[in-house]
């Protein structure tokens, strides 16, 4: 039997799954056995499926497939092709169901399923690529024990991998040999992997809590083991840490991570064999900036940490997706807190949150984190689901406190290992190991939106008393026009206006009404409100404040994250008022920047975020309706005015020494972060001043991070410089992929008048091509968050991202639908940007063959 299974023969294409039509599945798989016939153009598979009937019905198999051509079908029923399913009648209780099918992995330009990259072939299954391997009930709520053989040249592939532990391996006629892999505990299709190629390992070991030795590898090409140790180091120090904070122990006698060049996400937490996108992989002091070495550990600690969270307890759907995601983000945010500075992390998280989801929730696209409904998943992989699913808890952390949320999440790994469970399931056990009820916080798992709470401080001299009135409301969202109040936890203190003291201790407020009041005794000074302490509730909070009162509490609030907000808050009312063309109050924002530039207390890396401006598209957050052009502008004076007001002390910041190339400590780190952020200052009120010393830094490093941080000022410029570093730059680094990409994404992010026309002409660079996500990405994806060059008033930056959405389309659906939400918000804009990017929404969904992937964001934006 030949067939092709083909997305025209599918159901309607772009139908809606919704979360309350879930069943369990008809019929589970517990044992599957797949032997691979590997050829990168003509890849053979076979399956052996032994198949049980789940309850008491008479519905057959159905198996779903994705553009397989199936070449042979044995099972003791009829079967027949529903569009892409491969539907089995079975008579009995149990069956055993053998398919054969072929794939070319060379052609495979999704990047989903079995595909070819840099000469090896490579899996990426989740969310519904396992359906393009072979016919299986593609979903996360059937878990089976694997066992796969392959099969291929051994010259090609000398290195066969796949989830579990090798039980046998030999060679076979004409050059060819084979390995079989067993995995030992059931998981879902979407956790399977293989990687068949030309590798060699960084192999080291890690000796758990009970005393076994587990062998480690990660598999990359030979050229590039010498940037492996760092991601090696990180992946003990996580095996450690999740023993230490979670009581969580690796299960198997191998664990082995893969780089892959050619990846449409970060990693893959495959069982075992973890499959990464070589960005969060590779690096050294030559290639890699201090961000990179640390979203490296931060990643590789991610997908480590899923073996519990998300492996040995996996979700039951994918409605569930934060339960894996949400709970693997918080404790990758905990482990990148513990090995560097938990205020830095804190603000970088809340930061990433801002930029990434707060938006979200306020657009056509905005979702719960436990969504209702898809017509792709892959277009619920949001920061959504992943940084605010995070939050949620944090926050029944912060509620429970370490003791009884380590007891909860104890009960839980205990409770559901080995099954696919809910987030439900999660509170419930939770509750259960806490002994606290949480049903009010569920709330946040079913409601879209970001909270907004107003805060206003009373103070009674004569009694001595303070209130705090809190009020909160959560605007409508697309199919949630009307919303209940949330219950918002508010790490709460007094600080004294004369003092500077904490007067009143830290407390927690949980406001779960439309409105409260509470109040404080003993409050022996006139008080300042630090409200929202560590960010202890993704909301957004407006605090009414006096005159002075933000300045004194970024002087002296005893809590660094309140402290940072203050000097944001300044920051910010003076943005807005210029955009807006009031005059703003610079000199509050240069005192505030002269004091934390000046401050003995504060370590380098605080004061690096503490005095970089918000972005423009966090103004634009603030702005009923948003002028990227006035946006700027407004920030740019304001750059301009602090450049000018401190240039001694940004020059002093900016000449610090103590951080060579090879130090990754967080003082180092910090000292380079905050050396770039002052240089930025220095050029933003002396271009020609700012430029020598950009050159000077650029020319001098001895590491990415100086270099490439010396370079995003200078490609902003109008300097004979700029074109000279980024050429020497070039010429250095244009055979390193993952350097080149830096090189694209800061030209795109350039903040220069003609970034437009600097875009079109990279996209016909030699070294550009749309079929790598990571170059893709580099360039459309960075331009698209570039707020002023992507919103130019003549729409060009508008048409070159969406014709790069319908070129990227053809080839792989799941990237080019992420590039979609720049476009999100355009009821926002002024006028005239507004009908142009409504414009190119339009002609994106209008356009013939367009992927539901791509159909389905751009269609709700358009809403």
């Amino acid at each position: 039997m030949d067939v092709r299974t083909t997305p025209e023969a599918a159901p309607p294409a772009h139908a809606a799954i919704h979360r309350e039509d879930y069943r369990p599945p008809d019929w589970l798989v517990p044992e599957i056995r797949l032997e691979f016939d590997l050829d990168a153009d003509r890849t053979i598979v076979r399956a052996t499926l032994e198949v049980v009937r789940n309850g008491d019905h008479d519905r057959p198999l159905r198996l779903d497939g994705d553009e397989l051509k199936l070449l042979s079908v044995t099972a003791d029923g009829e079967h027949r092709m529903e569009g892409p399913q491969l539907v089995i009648d079975l008579a009995g209780e149990r069956a055993t169901v053998e398919t054969e099918v072929e794939i070319p992995p060379a052609a495979n330009t999704k990047l989903m399923g079995l595909y070819a990259s840099g000469g090896m072939l490579c899996t990426q299954c989740e969310a519904e690529g396992f359906r393009r391997i072979t016919f299986f009930p593609d979903r996360p709520d059937v878990l089976s024990k694997y066992t796969v053989r392959m099969e291929g040249d051994a010259k090609a592939f000398p290195i066969l991998l796949s989830n579990g532990n090798c039980v046998a391996k030999g060679e076979a006629d004409n050059g060819r040999h084979w390995a079989e892999w067993q995995d030992p505990f059931p998981k879902p299709c979407y956790l399977f992997a293989l990687v068949a190629g030309d590798l060699q390992a960084n192999r080291d070991s890690f000796t758990t809590m009970s005393g076994r030795k587990v062998d480690l590898f990660i598999w990359v090409r030979e050229a590039d083991l010498p940037k492996t140790q760092h991601a090696m180091e990180a992946l003990k120090l996580s095996m450690a840490w999740d023993e230490k904070v979670y009581g969580r122990e690796y299960d198997l006698d191998l664990f082995n991570i893969v780089a892959v060049s050619d990846f449409n996400m970060g990693a893959m937490e495959n069982k075992s064999l973890n499959i990464f996108n070589s960005a969060y992989v590779l690096a050294d002091q030559e290639t890699a900036t201090d961000a990179d070495f640390d979203n490296i550990s931060r990643v590789v600690a991610h997908e480590y940490f899923h073996n519990w969270s998300g492996d040995r307890v996996s979700c039951r759907d994918w409605f569930q997706l934060s339960l894996k995601e949400g709970f693997t983000v918080f404790r990758d945010q905990g482990f990148s807190a513990d090995i560097g500075s938990h205020a830095v992390k804190r603000i970088e998280d809340v930061r990433v949150l801002r930029a990434a989801q707060f938006p979200e929730d306020a657009g056509p696209l905005a979702h719960p984190v436990r969504p209702d409904s898809y017509i792709e998943i892959g277009n619920f992989y949001t920061a959504t689901v992943y940084n605010k699913g995070a939050e949620v808890i944090r926050m029944l952390a912060t509620v429970l406190g370490p003791d009884k949320f380590r007891a909860g999440t104890d009960l839980y790994f205990e409770r559901h290992d080995g099954e696919a469970a809910t987030c439900d399931d999660f509170v419930k056990a939770l509750e259960d190991g806490s002994g606290v009820d949480l049903t009010p916080f569920k709330i946040w798992y079913s409601q879209a939106g970001t909270p907004k709470v107003s805060a206003r401080l009373d103070y009674d001299s004569e009694a001595k008393a303070a209130t705090l009135h809190l009020d909160q409301r959560v605007d409508p969202t697309p199919g949630q026009p009307v919303k209940q109040p949330m219950p918002i936890p508010l790490r709460t203190a007094l600080i004294g206006g004369t003092s500077g003291a904490e007067i009143c201790p830290e407390k927690l407020i949980v406001l779960d009404q439309p409105s409260d009041s509470i109040r404080f005794e003993n409050v022996t000074e006139p008080p300042l409100l630090s409200i929202n302490r560590g960010f202890s509730a993704p909301i957004v909070m407006n605090a009414e404040r006096k005159p002075g009162e933000l300045e004194r509490l970024a002087q002296s609030d005893s809590d660094p994250f309140a402290r940072y907000e203050a000097i944001q808050d300044i920051m910010m009312r003076a943005l807005v008022a210029g955009a807006r063309g009031e005059q703003p109050n610079a000199d509050a924002v240069v005192d505030a920047v002269a004091a934390t530039l000046r401050s003995n207390s504060l370590d380098p890396a605080f004061k690096a975020e503490a005095i970089l401006l918000p972005s423009d598209a966090l103004i634009a957050d603030r702005m009923d309706v948003v002028d990227p052009d006035a946006i700027h502008e407004s920030r740019d004076a304001l750059r301009r005015a602090l450049g000018g007001a401190l240039s001694s002390d940004l020059l002093g910041a900016h000449r610090s020494d103590g951080a060579s190339g090879d130090d990754l400590t967080p003082k180092a780190k910090g000292i380079r972060r905050l050396r770039t952020v002052a240089l930025g200052l220095i050029a933003a009120a002396d271009e020609g001043h700012g430029a020598a010393l950009a050159k000077a830094q650029f020319d001098g490093a001895d590491n990415m991070t100086d270099r490439q941080g010396a370079l995003s000022i200078l490609v902003s410029l109008d300097a004979p410089e700029r074109q000279a570093a980024l050429d020497a730059f070039y010429d250095r680094f244009h055979d390193d992929a993952l350097v080149l990409d830096k090189w694209f994404s800061l030209q795109a992010a350039a903040q220069r008048a003609d970034t437009v026309d600097q875009v079109l002409r990279l996209e016909k660079h030699r070294d550009f091509t749309i079929a790598n996500p990571n170059r893709l990405r580099s360039l459309a994806g960075q331009f698209g968050a570039n707020q002023w060059a992507f919103h130019s008033a003549d729409g060009r930056g508008y048409r070159f991202l969406a014709d790069m959405i319908l070129a990227a389309d053809r080839i792989n659906p799941q990237v080019a639908a992420r590039m979609v939400p720049a476009f999100g918000r355009w009821k926002r804009y002024e006028s005239k940007r507004a009908a142009l990017m409504k414009a190119e929404l339009e002609r994106i969904v209008g356009t013939a063959g367009l992927s539901k992937d791509v159909f389905e964001q751009v269609s709700k934006s358009l809403a």
